[in-house]
């Protein structure tokens, strides 16, 4: 979408280098992915791109700026595609939620207050 290819209106040079890398060469390859597909090979591909992408293949799609898109389309865009988001694996060697952890606060008993009472800096700092 760069160089020898069609310039899309929106689609600047990292966002051209990112669709090649995903073998999305020209108008009509976005065209036949559609925005949100496109998105997603993006992001499946590893690269982070930010929900402005998916407004700009919006917008280049229909030939119009990326902030032109109505709040109402944006709403769908962002919806599909969070849908999509949720059905990717995690990512490897990572588990699929962070493990929960808790923490267990244990109280005082009266020899302990006493203790630290008298010497605040005899507790143990295990901490």
């Amino acid at each position: 979408m760069s160089g020898e290819q069609e310039k899309m209106r929106n689609i600047g040079p990292k966002s051209a280098a990112w669709l090649r890398q995903v073998g999305l060469h020209t108008r009509q390859d976005l065209a036949d992915a559609g925005p949100v597909d496109a998105f997603m090979r993006v992001k499946r591909a590893g690269f982070k791109p930010s929900l402005n992408l998916l407004y700009a293949l919006e917008g280049a799609l229909h030939d119009c700026h990326w902030q032109d898109v109505t709040t109402a389309r944006r709403s769908e865009l962002v919806a599909a595609a969070e849908a999509a988001i949720e059905q990717l694996p995690p990512p490897r060697g990572k588990p699929a939620a962070a493990p929960v952890t808790t923490t267990v606060m244990i109280e005082e008993g009266p020899m302990e207050r006493e203790q630290a009472e008298r010497d605040p800096y005899a507790r143990n700092n295990d901490d």
